[in-house]
């Protein structure tokens, strides 16, 4: 009979009526749940259930069942006020005298200003028909129109309503999380001047701010009593990201600042000591961190017990938007970069500098080194150590993890050149061949790529958490972080193991997976435990001399590289590239997918470098500063400086590039011609990757390349004819130069030089 009920219940929920978008959220807070609860309940992913609260998808079976099952027994508890907006009003004033770490607003010294109407958004060529948002919901992507609204009367800061906040297209929007009355109008703002002169603050999701402030120091204090910026901390222990005011050019004049830096400037990177907007901020009391007034400031007062008061600012003409990895963002109108750096921020994080900056910090956030105790005798808590971190102090590296110069080798002669048997020396691929005879017969050379390589290099890898121990003559554990030195050279590619049958390859047309160059070891070198353990795999014994291993270990990247993943696809499913296409409607989806929102596309190349950057600064070197060979530099006083780490991952995407190629010869006989990096060139009969792939009903081989969006899969890089490849490599008179290197576009300049 239970098993009848089981059955009425599911086809009840099967057709039960969801509650709007802001209900499911409002139903959620009350029980005090996180999206991440939810999702974790669901077995779904965390953006799935923003997506669900944001209106921007709705829930399909099973999950559909479940989802309206909870929201029914919250309904229950949690029956909808009378006057919704009264409530939310008692709620936010209740909140902000309890709890809130910023004070309430001054009433008057600031206004909201209403998003323009629907011919002014077609004006512009917004064709997508917008649709209507609550007025409490954190959306981050608003699509915007580039004329910049004007003011309509003043109230106060914090009032929101419908006429305040602009719609957003289901498309394009990005939840930023729980709603933090704190910080309700979003984690930063872009400051600009109209032409009448008025400060205006164009915050996320359309709202736009009159700023009273008529000086830097006023504008730091109105920034952190008044505007309601910043953002929830990303993990229990850890602490709310600051405000951050994005400057344009007018802003600057504005306030005393200089629109470009000189020259001088610019190489010591900040403002020099006396200027008079530095004196300004230290007659005002407020202080700048080391690295003083440069493109991306931090302004702050001590902190007093748990009261924050820091801010940042960020100033694109001063290039703190790298060109490289932000394109065009340091040029858009001020409404449509707080949509951009919007969307970057609830996605990711509220930048922190650098996109590698902010890579790394965001492993800080997720994994902060210090954690409150439980309550001692006398009732207080104290500052502990929290597990699974890397602490509060910098730890030393093993010497052959150490770079050249780094005080640990202080005593090694001078012009002394480390080779593999005393320097851990793991890097991407860069290595390429001569094309044979049967491959100068196919007419075309095809590049693919792995999406986030490095980020799913990360994912599920066991790292140090600690300094190392040294051993001698260890019994090889690849579960064990560390670094070995053990000689590899024995390892023939033209017999390798796939599983449990050995298979016969051409061993040389396979790079070694022990080298970057893929030249095959001569003898003793040290590797990262991802790179012996390969060896093993393969079928061969290892038989390593000497290690230092951590045995206090854990999976520390795993919340990073879900975070920046899940950043990625929504915002490649916001530029129409879903995960679950099919192979040939992937490519199609792909082609020409930066042209349908180039802002979001910005967003989608700042995550990449956010992946990479982050990753390089776990070794980051001297930079300048009047270093010298044997001194210490900054980095080294981070405990995040963590050299082993960023080997660890490299070799393990080395390592799962060079799996993929192996199943993929063993099946089809096919060899990569280049590989750099991520980037796979190959010689196929068509221009396509499906026409090389082995695709059967739709299904790629399994352990080999995959056609898709997600991490570790890979996508189209490039098409080019072999003739245009064998042409380039005679021009140079270089047999094996890196194909894959020119594969996206096929330019190749003469100063490249053949490198």
């Amino acid at each position: 009979m239970s098993e009848l009920f089981d059955a009425v219940d599911a086809l009840i929920a099967s057709r039960a009526t969801l509650p709007p978008p802001p209900e499911r959220k409002r139903l959620r807070a009350a029980h005090g749940l996180t999206i991440d609860e939810v999702a974790t309940a669901l077995r779904v992913r965390r953006a799935t259930v923003s997506g669900w609260e944001a209106g921007k998808t709705e829930p399909r079976p099973p999950e559909r069942d479940a989802y309206a099952r909870l929201l029914d027994g919250l309904a229950r508890l949690y029956p909808a006020p009378a006057n919704p907006g009264a409530a939310d009003e008692d709620t936010t004033q209740s909140e902000t005298c309890t709890g809130a770490a910023t004070p309430a607003p001054k009433t008057g010294t600031s206004a909201t200003v209403p998003a323009p109407d629907a011919a002014a958004t077609a004006a512009h060529g917004n064709t997508q028909a917008p649709a209507p948002v609550a007025p409490d919901a954190p959306v981050a992507a608003a699509p915007v129109a580039a004329s910049r609204p004007a003011p309509t009367g003043r109230p106060s800061a914090t009032s929101r309503g419908p006429a305040t906040t602009k719609t957003a297209s289901a498309g394009t929007r990005a939840a930023a999380g729980d709603a933090d009355p704190r910080f309700e109008n979003g984690p930063l703002a872009v400051v600009d001047v109209d032409e009448d002169g008025r400060v205006l603050a164009y915050c996320t999701g359309g709202l736009v701010l009159d700023v009273p402030a008529k000086s830097l120091p006023a504008l730091v204090d109105w920034t952190l009593k008044e505007a309601k910026l910043g953002a929830p901390k990303l993990s229990g222990p850890g602490k709310d990201a600051d405000p951050l005011l994005v400057l344009t050019e007018a802003a600057l004049e504005r306030y005393g600042l200089p629109v470009t830096l000189t020259q001088q400037e610019r190489i010591a990177g900040r403002l020099p000591e006396g200027h008079k907007v530095i004196k300004q901020l230290a007659r005002a009391e407020w202080k700048l961190t080391k690295r003083g007034f440069g493109p991306w400031a931090r302004i702050y007062r001590p902190a007093t017990g748990s009261e924050r008061a820091c801010m940042q600012l960020c100033i694109p003409s001063w290039n703190a938007l790298d060109a490289r990895h932000w394109g065009e963002a340091g040029q858009l109108a001020p409404a449509e970069l707080a949509r951009l750096l919007g969307v970057y921020a609830s996605r990711v994080m509220t930048p922190r500098g650098s996109t590698a900056v902010t890579g790394l910090e965001l492993m800080t956030a997720l994994h902060p080194p210090t954690r409150a105790s439980a309550p001692d005798a006398d009732g207080r808590r104290h500052s502990e150590h929290n597990p699974g971190s890397l602490g509060k102090d910098p730890v030393d590296p093993a010497p052959c993890e150490a770079p050249d110069g780094h005080p640990l080798l202080a005593d090694l002669p001078r012009f002394h050149v480390r080779g593999p048997a005393e320097k851990l020396f793991e890097e991407a691929y860069d290595w390429a061949r001569p094309m044979t005879d049967a491959e100068c017969t196919l007419r075309h050379l095809v590049g693919i790529d792995v999406n986030m390589a490095f980020a799913a290099g990360a994912n599920g890898l066991p790292v140090g958490l600690s300094a190392p121990t040294h051993v001698t003559n260890p019994v090889f554990d690849p579960k064990l972080p560390g670094s070995w030195l053990v000689d590899l050279s024995h390892v023939d590619l033209s017999k390798v193991k796939a599983g449990k049958q050995w298979v016969e390859l051409d061993g040389t047309l396979l790079p070694s997976p022990f080298t970057p160059k893929g030249e095959t070891p001569e003898g003793p070198a040290w590797y990262a435990t991802p790179t012996v353990a390969y060896a093993v795999e393969l079928g061969y014994e290892v038989k390593p001399t000497e290690a230092y291993v951590r045995y206090d270990n854990g999976r520390y990247l795993d919340g990073w590289y879900q975070r920046l993943r899940d950043a990625y696809l929504a915002t490649m499913a916001d530029l129409g590239v879903h995960a679950d296409l099919a192979p040939a409607d992937f490519l199609t989806a792909m082609d020409g997918h930066k042209n349908r929102d180039p802002e979001l596309a910005i967003v989608a190349s700042a995550i990449k470098a956010t992946v990479k950057g982050g990753l390089g600064k776990l070794r980051e070197r001297p930079r300048g500063e009047g270093w010298r060979p044997g001194q210490p530099w900054r980095a080294l006083s981070r405990p995040t400086w963590r050299p082993d780490i960023r080997a660890a991952v490299i070799s393990r995407t080395r390592i799962n590039l060079h799996r993929k190629i192996v199943k993929h010869a063993a099946f089809t006989g096919q060899y990569p011609v280049a590989i750099l990096s991520d980037c796979v060139v190959y010689a196929a009969a068509g221009p396509s990757p499906l026409d090389f792939l082995p695709y059967r009903d739709g299904k790629p081989l399994p352990g080999g390349f995959k056609l898709g969006i997600n991490p570790g899969l890979v996508k189209h890089e490039g098409t080019q004819s072999v003739l245009w490849g064998e042409e380039v490599r005679e021009r140079f008179n270089a047999p094996e130069l890196n194909l894959a290197r020119y594969i996206k576009d096929g330019t190749v300049t003469d100063a490249d030089n053949g490198e």
